[in-house]
């Protein structure tokens, strides 16, 4: 099984993907700041989730990267609560976008408490 089958993967790319089209439309002011920040944390949820399966034969490798996963989720969070605040985007499109971060926070989160759901050994 490859990581890209897990669903928390799937999201987390998906919704990196759906960010990163986003802020092409923020002012070319944040084209080094905000815009370099959501993209980031956007994009390491889903490398991290990567990582942390290719690791799943060492436990706590595996149960580390996946919280930095959902720390890097948090920050993509709080970086859509700075985009809504600037009025870069409507409230609509900023609940979509969260719902869809708390989904995957979920989703790693039941990657967490089930290891032995994802071939995690040793646990």
């Amino acid at each position: 099984m490859s990581f890209k089958s897990l669903l928390a993967y799937q999201k987390s790319f998906a919704l990196a993907m759906e960010i990163f089209h986003l802020v092409k439309s923020f002012p070319a002011e944040e084209k080094f700041g905000l815009n370099t920040q959501i993209i980031r944390s956007s994009r390491s949820v889903c490398a991290t989730i990567a990582e942390a399966y290719r690791k799943r034969d060492y436990f706590k490798y595996y149960r580390s990267k996946l919280t930095d996963a959902d720390s890097e989720n948090s920050e993509t969070q709080l970086w859509l609560d700075f985009a809504l605040a600037c009025k870069y985007l409507p409230e609509e499109g900023y609940n979509n976008l969260q719902d869809h971060s708390l989904q995957v926070g979920k989703l790693i989160n039941f990657m967490i408490h089930n290891p032995g759901k994802f071939g995690v050994k040793d646990c």
